[in-house]
């Protein structure tokens, strides 16, 4: 009867763990309550004269960005300010044909008078934090704007984004909202929308204007220098820069905002295969920061309340490592399911309180929301499949495992199939397959047991087999133009 005893044990942690994704789910619900009584948009401060304007650097960090690179520097190049107060930088850290067509643009743009200036790096030290670091290193700037190479920022982005500097002297961070360039290529990129819109509508709103603790995201932002410098500079220590720059500066006394009414187009991930590298630096990154932040956020001045949403905030991520816990344990409670049900409501608390928050945000953004937000089962599927990488990346980040920032492969609708950064399949995908049988098992068998349970098992099943399918059909063409090439050679 041990193995009975220890199966009861089980079946008690399945229900903590169900109840700790439920509390993940209210949180989400106290941000979209905040969110919706600071729906009223803010009056934002117009520039009535150029006299005065700060000197503005805009930064470009790339690196193997062939596809996207000329349209970048071209979208800087037509930026609207004064022009002896704006200085362009392209900081190339690339090893491919980017470096060709950067200087290209760069040289073109010079001969028409615009101040840009190509940066190379010996290195890639430091990644975009060095990246940066060396860039402001080498130009002048009271503000720093940066966009990362899948970005077109608009015309007059500076001009409707400094204004809020010149109004608020502590205000150390500024973040635009992102749109999405290619938001109809297919499912993963309306999927991924979702997702985006989710933050930008719901928790950037909820947070700037309750006076939370808060993230800029690195591309589409304004960073006083004065602000970066005070803060302790950019640091790489992180696979997320810029989440740790914000939180620094912050607990230093500056200020972060949010400009929901400025745009800024960037590319989503256009494969399953680029969104589960994207996550898995996101995922590793935030975890960093928060094993790194969480004494000084602790020791400060903030109300508690502000630090327990502050450690939620960098916590965001814990949840896929529970879910895929919650998940492995769920046939030993099958097998002794006692039913508990409080397991069925917690389970229908966590799963049904994020398609509200996706519903309001696609209601606020988008005019046929209905027509993206029916695409939410998809997403709720994917999150499920992105456990197995979001739980390694954890894992690494709390052991003090390194590893390189990898970035996302941008397409620029070329054909990803056949791209030069068209991904291989991970090691992930085999996983997910295996946990997609476990999955149907243990369904069938609570079926017979535990009905109640089973459809939360099978979705657990559908997640993980649609996560793994994706990648083996998208990976296909690399392996095979691997294969041609060992055969040539």
């Amino acid at each position: 009867m041990h193995w009975y005893i220890f199966f009861y044990r089980l079946s008690w942690i399945y229900s903590i763990l169900n109840i700790i994704l439920a509390l993940f789910s209210l949180n989400i619900l106290f941000l979209l309550i905040l969110a919706i009584r600071h729906r009223k948009p803010k009056t934002p401060p117009v520039l009535e004269s150029s006299a005065g304007l700060p000197s503005v650097l805009v930064q470009l960090p790339v690196y193997n960005e062939r596809y996207v690179i000329e349209r970048l520097i071209d979208s800087a190049a037509a930026l609207q300010y004064p022009a002896d107060k704006l200085v362009i930088q392209v900081i190339d850290d690339s090893t491919d044909e980017t470096t060709l067509l950067a200087q290209a643009r760069v040289a073109h743009h010079r001969e028409r008078g615009v101040d840009i200036r190509y940066l190379r790096r010996a290195d890639r030290s430091g990644y975009k934090a060095g990246a940066l670091t060396a860039g402001m290193a080498a130009a002048p700037g009271e503000i720093i704007t940066i966009f990362d190479a899948d970005f077109i920022p608009p015309r007059d982005f500076l001009l409707r984004m400094v204004p809020s500097f010149l109004r608020d002297p502590r205000l150390g961070i500024l973040q635009a909202r992102w749109e999405h360039l290619n938001l109809e290529q297919n499912a993963i990129t309306r999927v991924i929308a979702l997702g985006l819109d989710l933050h930008f509508a719901v928790d950037q709103i909820a947070r700037s204007r309750s006076g939370l603790l808060m993230n800029c995201n690195g591309s589409g932002c304004m960073l006083r220098r004065q602000c970066i410098e005070e803060a302790g500079g950019w640091q790489d220590d992180t696979l997320v820069e810029d989440t740790d720059l914000s939180y620094r500066a912050q607990l230093a006394g500056w200020r972060i905002d949010y400009r929901p009414d400025v745009l800024v187009p960037g590319e989503l991930p256009a494969t399953i295969l680029a969104f589960k590298q994207q996550q898995f630096r996101w995922a590793k990154g935030i975890i960093q920061a928060f094993l790194k932040l969480a004494g000084r956020i602790a020791a400060s001045k903030e109300p508690l309340f502000k630090k327990v949403e502050g450690f939620l905030h960098l916590g965001m991520y814990i949840g896929s490592p529970l879910m895929l816990l919650s998940f492995l344990l769920s046939f030993p409670v099958v097998f002794i399911y006692g039913h508990q049900p409080f397991n069925i409501a917690a389970l229908g608390v966590a799963a049904l309180i994020p398609p509200l928050a996706i519903l309001y945000a696609q209601a606020r953004l988008r005019g046929q929301w209905l027509r993206y937000w029916i695409y939410y089962p998809m997403l709720f599927l994917v999150s499920i499949g992105l456990s197995v990488t979001i739980t390694r990346a954890i894992w690494e980040a709390l052991i003090g495992v390194k590893s390189p920032f990898v970035r996302t492969p941008k397409f620029s609708g070329s054909d990803q199939k056949n791209s030069h950064y068209a991904l291989p399949v991970d090691g992930a995908a085999w996983i997910e397959l295996a946990l997609s049988m476990y999955g149907l098992f243990t369904g069938l068998f609570a079926v017979e047991r535990a009905r109640f349970l089973a459809p939360f098992i099978f979705l657990y099943a559908l997640g993980f087999g649609l996560t793994a399918c994706l990648g083996f059909l998208q990976a296909g063409p690399v392996r095979r133009r691997a294969a041609q090439a060992m055969t040539r050679s």
